[in-house]
């Protein structure tokens, strides 16, 4: 979020996050605990790579 300069988290997890997820461009840490109060996100291979071009 402090990346792109945006304020809103709501609006960051539902156009960003949740679209990032789906491409599978990132995964969270806890994947069968979406709300785990620890939940973090890395990048995926498919990430990395993109970062790269």
């Amino acid at each position: 979020m402090e990346k792109l300069q945006l304020n809103n988290r709501r609006y960051f997890t539902k156009e960003y996050l949740k679209i990032a997820v789906m491409e599978g461009a990132v995964e969270p840490l806890y994947p069968d605990q979406p709300k785990h109060p620890k939940q973090k996100y890395r990048l995926t291979e498919k990430g990395k790579n993109m970062l790269k071009q």
